[in-house]
């Protein structure tokens, strides 16, 4: 073992002493550095760029080296580097392109830049294919800063951050580097191993940096921001585009570049502006430099995005290759204003013809053992783009605060300041922190908590919990309590629940709940306690019908390999019925509450179900197919892939029940796929059934209920789980069921054409749902609405018009959505 150590580190010096290191500055010709400068050593794929400053490291090969200085808007400078410059710092110095610009062109139909693009979308396949399968080095740098964060908003301090920022409350919050090894084919075939990985202020963090997810390749259709964002040059680029010829230049070895200035034909879309430059006789990228609104991509946060690419040639094999990629961005909601700058070199390409089948699995990204141990000395020696003097300082500054952090005596003086307690938190809740030992008490106010319901009246509930955490493992215990109070009903429940996460790896957790509670009919509980409030306080529509269950549970799950997860729970319960205790309202009128019975609305006396005990035990299994994931040694990252569904199943089976009529078999499948449809939005689908065995006689509680909406209110993201018109109680059954429901959004793909709705910024959504239960005629719902809807950046509400129908039209209504309520409850 020993010598294996010896040799590699031998290995690891004579690699080192091979590659030659330059260092230098470059600028234009009144002295200004110039950042994102593309450099790399002729006719090879070995290169870096420029930071902020101008500087530039490059590690380079050859004795005598012929370096390239690439910049967009400048000549390019080819310059030969003897090995007595090799300890110099070189300056370089670029002076502006003269860009010639053909006759001006009146006939929009003889547009040189329509010629070109034409020429590019043409030969974008075979373009493409040339870097369609390669291995290289990844680099990639992140940094993002606030500025002037405001001391408080709406009330709420905003001291997090107060250690690492100046007077003027800006600074670095975010700063990271990784170094890997990529091997990909596309589209979207990755394999990355990390050898590197940096955070500021973390000596044991792991970067979120990696290839897979700033894969921006413009040959391809469309670009994956929040929504697709169609490219410049896709197939169907001149219905989006319109383009102007800015001129040509030509590079050190004599190819053409053109110079095409990209407008959108419409603001309101996905489409980017800026400028592509392509090749002239390949008609190759050359470079990009592209930007986009966030109300474009549907990320109203990010007020703008810029990206920026650079690709190098190398004549020995006649392939432009991308070798540097910046991301910018400036971005901000509530105050507070964020800006950013993402930066990636890829060097060392080795194209192959074919890979292995092997060669790709659905681990995409892995960690090498002590990636983030790395010293200084190792990050110099490796790292393509220099720190600026901003992120030097940043790492040592956050290194003290950091040691500074993780002392007893440090946790113990801010614990103590956090943990004074004050009246006010009666109302507002309280913790109490033990940061050494990272376990918390907390306490959870009844006043956030307040709601009424018919059988309960006026209701509350106080929450304690404590949490011990394993920050570097993610793992967790956590212990709580919660003591329920109806002031009409006059009655006190409590139940308790211990939570155990065992690691972050295959997530397997053990789960215990037991105690006195009220619940909804519907385990899925369609109404929330805010609507339900609402709709009861001053409309008189108690739809919220709830029992009584006093039991202990509990469930183990986990996830048996990759992609299929399983848990296995049991739990024994007694049911009692519950009835109207307060007639109480805010708006006076002479309608009476409903009964709590949903099979008997008019009827105070009788009961849904007679009190009884069952034991319950169910299996649930999920399959997410080809699902891809990325191996951290602090836990594995599940990654869906949108290619395949994800299905469930579930089988349930009672016992040792009061009345033998209570006991049944019961099973369910689930099927649920998303399709992206390029930039024409998404297609949502989920499919339902489920049947009941030997079932004829079972408690209401155990039938399968529907999500219905007669609160004519919508909470959810998308409607793929409920009927907005279907009452709650209506088609439960105790016997067979199949439900199918199917939204498509448009992202806008629509709505960005249509003059002044566009201007809404919106989306379209078209929905249908289908129910079937034995006895009963189908039920299906038609809508449509709008979506994204709101103010500027606040984007919150919805839209939807839904017609239903069974054996013939039965009625329609309007669905309001305020997604903000999900935060409220």
């Amino acid at each position: 073992m020993l010598l294996k150590k010896s040799l590699s580190l031998l290995c690891l010096l004579l690699t080192l002493n091979v590659a030659a290191q330059i260092k230098g500055t470059v600028t234009d010709d009144k002295g200004n550095p110039l950042p994102f400068v593309n450099i790399f050593e002729e006719n090879t794929y070995n290169g870096t760029t420029t930071n902020d400053k101008g500087k530039f490291t490059l590690n380079v090969k050859g004795e005598n080296p012929t370096i390239i200085f690439q910049y967009l808007g400048y000549k390019t400078v080819k310059k030969s580097i003897t090995k007595n410059e090799f300890t110099e710092n070189l300056s370089i110095t670029l002076t502006e392109e003269n860009i010639t610009l053909k006759e001006v062109v009146i006939n929009p139909k003889d547009n040189p830049a329509n010629e070109i693009i034409r020429n590019a979308i043409k030969h974008k396949k075979e373009n493409s294919e040339k870097t369609a399968r390669f291995k290289s080095d990844f680099y990639s740098r992140g940094i993002i800063r606030l500025k002037d964060l405001p001391k408080t908003i709406m009330g709420q301090k905003l001291d997090m951050f107060d250690e690492i920022l100046d007077s003027t409350r800006s600074g670095i919050i975010y700063l990271s580097e990784t170094v890997s090894k990529i091997t990909f084919q596309k589209p979207d075939k990755m394999k990355e191993v990390i050898v590197a990985s940096k955070v500021s202020g973390k000596d044991n963090g792991f970067s979120f940096n990696n290839a897979a997810s700033v894969n921006f390749d413009f040959y391809e259709n469309y670009l994956p921001f929040e929504i697709n964002v169609v490219s410049p040059i896709a197939d169907n680029a001149f219905n989006y585009y319109k383009y102007k010829f800015e001129g040509s230049f030509f590079t050190e070895n004599r190819q053409q570049i053109n110079k095409i200035k990209v407008i959108p034909r419409r603001e309101t879309e996905p489409v980017m502006e800026g400028y592509i430059y392509i090749v002239d006789d390949s008609y190759s990228i050359y470079a990009t430099d592209l930007s986009i609104k966030g109300n474009q991509m549907q990320s109203p946060a990010i007020d703008k995005l810029t990206l920026k690419q650079s690709y190098s040639y190398n004549a020995n094999n006649k392939i432009w290759v991308k070798n540097t990629q910046t991301l910018d961005f400036v971005a901000g909601m509530l105050s507070i204003k964020v800006n950013g700058r993402f930066t990636y070199v890829y060097s060392n390409f080795e194209f192959e013809k074919q890979f292995d089948k092997k060669t790709f699995t659905n681990e995409i990204l892995s960690f090498q053992e002590n990636a983030n141990k790395k010293e200084d000395s190792f990050w110099n020696t490796i790292r393509p783009v220099p720190l600026t003097e901003e992120e030097s300082t940043d790492y040592v500054k956050k290194d003290i605060l950091q040691t500074k952090k993780k002392s007893k005596v440090y946790l113990d003086s801010i614990d103590a300041k956090h943990n004074k307690f004050k009246i006010t938190d009666i109302l507002n809740g309280y913790s109490y922190n033990n940061s050494f030992k990272k376990w918390s008490f907390n306490y959870d106010s009844p006043f956030t908590s307040i709601a009424f319901n018919t059988v309960q009246g006026w209701n509350a509930n106080i929450g304690l919990s404590y949490v011990k955490r394993n920050e570097e493992k993610r793992t967790y215990t956590r212990i709580s309590s919660k003591f329920d109070y109806g002031f009409s009903e006059e009655k006190i429940r409590a139940t308790a629940n211990f939570t155990h996460k065992f690691n972050n790896t295959n997530n397997s957790l053990l789960y215990f709940n037991g105690g006195s509670s009220v619940n909804q009919f519907n385990a899925s509980n369609p109404i929330s306690n805010i609507v339900n409030t609402v709709s009861t306080l001053f409309f008189k529509n108690n739809f919220m019908k709830l029992y009584e269950k006093n039991f202990v549970s509990g469930f183990f799950g986990r996830e048996v390999v990759n992609g299929f997860y399983m848990n296995v729970g049991a739990e024994y319960a007694e049911r009692k019925p519950l009835y109207n205790t307060t007639d109480y309202t805010v708006i006076k009128n002479d309608d009476l509450y409903t009964s709590n019975n949903p099979l008997s609305p008019n009827d105070e006396t009788s009961a849904a179900i007679s009190k009884h005990n069952l034991v319950k035990t169910n299996v649930l299994m999920r399959f997410r197919f080809g699902q891809k994931y990325i191996t951290r040694p602090d836990g594995k990252y599940n990654i869906p892939n949108d290619d395949y569904p994800a299905l469930s199943l579930g089988y349930e089976k009672t016992f040792a029940a009061t009345d033998k009529n209570y006991e049944y078999d019961f099973i369910a499948a689930r099927v649920n796929y998303d399709v992206t449809l390029g930039n024409k939005g998404t297609l949502q689908m989920a499919f339902k059934t489920g049947k009941f065995f030997n079932a004829d006689n079972i408690s209401f509680v155990d039938f399968k209920h529907f999500n219905g909406n007669q609160t004519h209110i919508g909470q959810s993201e998308s409607y793929t789980n409920v009927f907005n018109l279907l009452p709650y109680y209506t088609a439960s059954t105790n016997d067979s069921y199949s439900e199918t429901h199917i939204e498509h959004n448009d992202k806008g793909y629509f709505m960005n054409k249509i003059p002044l709705l566009k201007h809404l910024q919106s989306q379209l959504v078209l929905g249908f749902h289908n129910l079937a239960v034995p006895d009963r005629k189908p039920y299906q719902e038609f809508s449509v609405g709008l979506d994204n809807l709101g103010f500027g950046k606040y984007r919150l509400f919805r839209v939807d018009y839904i017609r239903s129908y069974q054996n013939g039209y039965q009625g329609d209504g309007v669905i309001f959505g305020l997604k903000f309520l999900n935060v409220l409850e």
